[in-house]
């Protein structure tokens, strides 16, 4: 028994994880402090995209604050916990979709928002994105891996509903992504090469289709800004031109905290939320660049870590969905602001001024912390 404790147990004893602070909060030590200096560099970004706002500043830091909270209060519960309330999470999630459609509150000619009288605004979209992975590796959790057809067929459906519903809003980028946290966890559970391929093959042909018939105005010129910004540089081209221009011109080491002139002449719109990566390009050049990504890396590979060593399938799938999601929205949101993808409207991941996607994104790490700190409790029992 002692031999089988120390193997699964490399370089650990009882009392020093049992006299660690963290993990008695059950926090996963490296996670927390990569997320924790992510949040701080965040908001000495948005401070200087703001042009030094010390209210935007302040209401960011409360977001992350009440973010960091709820991260804490999830990684209390139990992983087997969420896995049975996993279905009742994703219904509520539905409801709430279809009554943002039905009553919902518009903003800038799109219907996203539900609004708690005298109290606040928020966006059901950004608990979908949770409870999308959640309710297909809870789908998975009993189920004979590598996936068979049908439990194929049921996740995409468990996947695509939502999906479509939160694209009639309309908000094709969210929508997108919540596909892609369901298509991940479909993908972890061994999908196979022939249907990936299938797929692929379906998204290619469908693409034109969504082009022509399915898209709104709005979403067709973002496609056409991609492939030519400089076809309308004074229109729809005016963003992307304008963040490229800026992340070029902030070279190695870039220009300065607060010495950016994109931003600061109001050159480049949506400085402080979207496209707040060309202002970090500018300001701190490649180096500030690469500290962001390692600090992303680190995230991500942690997540994948503590994937790695879950001890059940829904434990495994949602970890590794929630930590490949997030590098997903990172990559998003660098590619449209490099021109490398079209832009469709996401945020720079605890980086971007926002509420509810920040403290989304953090209760997501809030349930990776639960899954790798209950899993320690579960060995030390033995």
């Amino acid at each position: 028994m002692q031999q089988e404790y120390l193997r699964q147990l490399p370089g650990q004893s009882l009392s020093t994880n049992n006299s660690s602070f963290l993990a008695r909060f059950h926090l996963d030590t490296p996670l927390l402090l990569n997320l924790f200096v992510l949040a701080s560099f965040g908001l000495f970004i948005l401070y200087s995209a703001t042009n030094g706002n010390y209210d935007a500043v302040t209401t960011q830091a409360t977001r992350v604050g009440i973010g960091f909270t709820v991260l804490l209060v999830l990684a209390q519960i139990p992983p087997r916990v969420f896995r049975f309330w996993a279905p009742a999470l994703y219904s509520i999630g539905l409801t709430l979709l279809v009554l943002v459609l039905l009553v919902g509150t518009q903003k800038k000619g799109a219907q996203r928002w539900l609004t708690i009288p005298g109290i606040a605004q928020f966006q059901p979209a950004e608990l979908v994105k949770v409870a999308v992975p959640a309710m297909v590796a809870w789908y998975f959790h009993d189920r004979q891996l590598p996936a068979r057809f049908r439990d194929v067929f049921l996740a995409l459906m468990i996947t695509c509903v939502p999906a479509a519903l939160i694209a009639l809003q309309p908000d094709l980028g969210t929508a997108l992504l919540v596909a892609v946290s369901g298509l991940i966890v479909l993908f972890m559970a061994g999908l196979s090469w022939r249907l990936i391929t299938l797929a692929a093959g379906t998204v290619a042909v469908a693409a034109p289709l969504a082009y022509f018939f399915a898209m709104h105005g709005y979403q067709r010129r973002r496609v056409d800004t991609f492939f030519n910004p400089e076809a309308d540089p004074l229109g729809a081209g005016w963003n992307i031109i304008q963040s490229k221009t800026a992340i070029g011109s902030g070279g190695l080491s870039g220009k300065g905290w607060f010495n950016g002139t994109q931003s600061r002449l109001d050159f480049l719109p949506e400085s402080s939320t979207d496209f707040i990566f060309a202002v970090l390009g500018e300001e701190l050049g490649f180096l500030g660049f690469s500290i962001l990504m390692s600090l992303y890396l680190g995230i991500v590979l942690r997540s994948l870590f503590i994937s790695y060593q879950a001890q059940d399938n829904f434990a495994r799938l949602l970890s590794a969905a929630l930590g490949l999601t997030f590098f997903v929205y990172v990559v998003v949101n660098i590619g449209m602001v490099t021109g490398l993808l079209p832009v469709v409207g996401v945020p720079l991941p605890l980086v971007s001024y926002g509420g509810t996607s920040i403290i989304t994104l953090l209760a997501g790490f809030g349930i990776l912390m639960s899954i790798k700190t209950h899993r320690k409790m579960h060995i030390h029992s033995r």
